[in-house]
């Protein structure tokens, strides 16, 4: 797509459910020409730069043992941009998909902007996860609908969904996720089939999504009942007798077992990092 046409979807964005101050400013700097009359865009180099904000919010995800993916990819995808002459030297050696789409472009972009919603509201379900937990552990009282007004009153991250945030706490102030509130329950079940329609696409393609792809995975990992993290404690029992707890037997009970004959019943404390 031309830098016109791409305008113009975002600008449609804009005006809808997707709407926010990213994507309101990205419509603009698309409109953007320098000299010759050239896309300003187009001369940027693709080495993004980063102040620690988002690495931030990474460290004290990882310290207080929430899943912060989104944001933690959005860094790292930071990181790999500025890494630019290793990359074209890579580029010359490693090869990937020739990149091809032969469906409907108007359709596609309808199923980008769905993809969009559904990531857009995983991250903000993150985050205001991230904060319940940091609030336990540091003894905070926080107004979680209140958070979200602030937001609308200028912020970057000020978007069209905080007014659905806000009434999701108003419902329910003990709301242990958004993704558990009945209008985002609803919305990312509308749009979780665009999600994976996009990713299928770029995956086939060979064009990293980060963000996007761990957005899904969080999704269906949140949403599982059963995960195979049983064979995590098997492993780490094996090697370091770490322990684990069983499922049919209380939890908080702890048990070892000698995988190999010769390890005797000697374990580690259980603890977590």
């Amino acid at each position: 797509m031309t830098t016109d046409e791409m305008h113009a979807v975002f600008k449609q964005w804009s005006d809808g459910e997707l709407g926010s101050y990213l994507i309101e400013i990205t419509a603009d700097i698309l409109t953007a020409q320098g000299e010759n009359g050239l896309p300003v865009i187009d001369k940027i180099l693709d080495k993004a730069g980063q102040k620690g904000t988002g690495k931030w919010a990474v460290v004290t995800a990882l310290d207080v043992a929430a899943p912060l993916t989104l944001i933690t990819e959005a860094v790292f995808a930071r990181v790999l941009s500025s890494m630019k002459d290793e990359r074209v030297l890579a580029s010359r050696a490693l090869k990937g998909p020739e990149v091809h789409f032969s469906g409907d472009r108007r359709t596609f972009i309808d199923e980008l902007g769905k993809a969009l919603y559904a990531a857009k509201i995983i991250s903000y379900a993150q985050g205001y996860q991230l904060m319940r937990v940091a609030a336990t552990d540091f003894g905070w009282k926080l107004n979680y609908g209140g958070i979200a007004l602030m937001w609308r009153g200028g912020c970057i991250i000020r978007s069209a969904l905080l007014a659905k945030i806000k009434n999701a706490f108003d419902l329910n102030p003990e709301l242990a996720n958004l993704l558990m509130d009945p209008f985002f329950t609803e919305a990312v079940a509308q749009s979780q089939a665009s999600l994976r329609t996009v990713l299928r696409e770029a995956i086939r393609s060979g064009i990293p999504t980060p963000a996007m792809s761990s957005a899904l995975a969080y999704y269906d990992g949140y949403r599982s009942a059963n995960l195979p993290a049983n064979l995590l404690q098997a492993q780490r029992d094996y090697f370091g007798a770490h322990q684990y707890e069983r499922v049919d037997m209380p939890r908080g009970v702890y048990f070892h077992s000698n995988w190999t004959g010769r390890g005797g019943e000697t374990a580690s404390t259980v603890y977590s990092a």
